[in-house]
């Protein structure tokens, strides 16, 4: 269903008052959840599955660039069709295809996987891969079609939110919302996969295809009326070019979100440099198996929960501006420890603290730009931010998987795969000083006021 993006979206009566989330919040969240579920499983199933099929640390990086790539190239047409078209219909749609996509995946798999090594036969630097090209190249086409997918859900899915909650309580939504996609992501999700990997190598694939469609099934469930362009909408339609010109045009004036989104993409370049090679150094450094690198997530994932429930309170007793200082620099400081450590207990320790930073950092700028932006361009000015802010995430990624192949070569396996940690953590700091006078508590509290 289309219509124009200069009408304002209509919010049915549906949409809760204040103080109270509503039930069309929580088929959101279940949604949300159950997809997360599965985001979970396939962050512990598809890394294991490039690392069987190759060791080459340039080819495992790219599998993350091809993955973040869609946000390079497809997020700002995703903001248009945003704002064109049923948000709700939107996130039906891209969670089919990944149903779909990830099916096949499945299926592939499946057909390979007598050939495939053990998981813990993957868990030292002289682990072998079958050097199967054809599987290797289909595992970057379902990476790439996934990350469209996702890169037009999680942008229809972020700028439903206000159509479902009432702008006072969206940093309390949207905190609760990310600590139990934090449970399903990196809690239950990876362990769940890795046990799901030790009894056939294809079983996670088909059970995360089955949370996409069950994500697909609650979304059907939240009332069509939530967030439908008015009827008269496509009499007053612009050429789609003129109307991503005035989302970027919108972003590019506003003096808090265009260094904001521009400091997000540069600080997820750096997390993408160690985290784009990280499955060889859980299994080359840490010498972790299948489960441990599970388990390695979960710490993520209490970081998460604690964040989740705790970042409004922080925000609140300190200033957002202060609070993404903090995030700035203690996530350089974590990152740079990381590549320390040999131990896989300290790392799950310092992934949990990490994620608090990281999702108050989310919270904070998330509700800020859900509160700001006028309704009619939320869309693309979203998917605008989201090009600066995720669009640098696979140029990281290749940064990474480059720094471990020239290290590699010479000097020791080891000391490679430490050093995206070092240079991601030591840039934190570079990026601190460059972002703390432009992140002031007054200047974000002026901008929401503004909005």
């Amino acid at each position: 269903m289309t219509g124009s993006a200069d009408s304002s979206e209509h919010h049915s009566s549906a949409t809760p008052r204040a103080g109270k989330l509503g039930p069309s919040y929580f088929k959101l969240f279940g949604a949300s959840t159950v997809s997360n579920l599965g985001d979970g499983i396939g962050l512990l199933a598809y890394p294991w599955l490039a690392s069987a099929v190759t060791r080459n640390p340039l080819l495992i990086s790219l599998v993350a660039v091809v993955q973040r790539l869609p946000w390079l190239v497809f997020s700002l047409p995703a903001g248009v069709i945003t704002d064109r078209m049923s948000r709700r219909v939107l996130m039906l749609r891209a969670n089919a295809a990944r149903f779909v996509i990830t099916l096949g995946v499945a299926f592939i798999v499946l057909s390979r996987q007598d050939s495939l090594p053990g998981p813990d036969q993957l868990t030292s630097g002289d682990a072998v891969a079958i050097d199967d090209s054809v599987l290797y190249l289909l595992i970057l086409l379902a990476t790439l079609l996934l990350g469209v997918a996702e890169v037009f859900y999680d942008n229809a899915a972020q700028t439903f939110m206000p159509a479902v909650v009432h702008h006072d309580d969206l940093e309390r939504a949207n905190g609760r919302l990310w600590s139990t996609e934090q449970v399903a992501n990196e809690f239950i999700g990876p362990p769940l996969g890795g046990f799901l990997l030790a009894v056939a190598f294809a079983l996670p694939f088909f059970v995360d295809a089955t949370t996409f469609a069950l994500s697909a099934l609650l979304i059907t469930w939240i009332p069509a009326a939530l967030h439908q362009p008015a009827p008269d909408a496509a009499t007053e339609r612009k050429p789609w070019q003129q109307e991503l010109r005035e989302g970027f045009a919108w972003l590019w004036k506003h003096p808090l979100l265009r260094p904001m989104a521009i400091i997000l993409g540069l600080l997820n370049a750096l997390g993408m440099m160690s985290g784009a090679i990280f499955v060889l150094f859980a299994q080359e450094v840490l010498d972790t198996s299948t489960t441990e690198f599970a388990l390695l997530s979960t710490g993520a994932a209490v970081g998460g929960i604690t964040g989740g429930w705790t970042a409004s309170w922080i925000s609140k007793k300190i200033g957002p501006g202060r609070s993404l200082s903090l995030t700035l620099v203690g996530g350089g400081a974590i990152t740079f420890v990381t590549g320390l450590f040999s131990w896989w207990p300290a790392v799950w320790l310092l992934f949990a603290i990490y994620m608090v930073f990281a999702v108050l950092w989310n919270v904070i700028t998330v509700s800020l730009r859900q509160s700001i932006i006028p309704d009619h361009l939320l869309g693309r000015v979203n998917s605008v931010y989201r090009f600066f802010a995720w669009g640098m995430m696979p140029i990281g990624s290749l940064i990474g998987g480059a720094i471990v192949l020239v290290a590699d070569a010479t000097g020791s396996r080891e000391f490679a795969l430490r050093l995206p940690w070092f240079v991601a953590g030591a840039l934190h700091i570079v990026l601190f000083v460059f972002a703390a006078p432009k992140l002031t508590t007054a200047k974000i509290e002026a901008a929401r006021a503004a909005g």
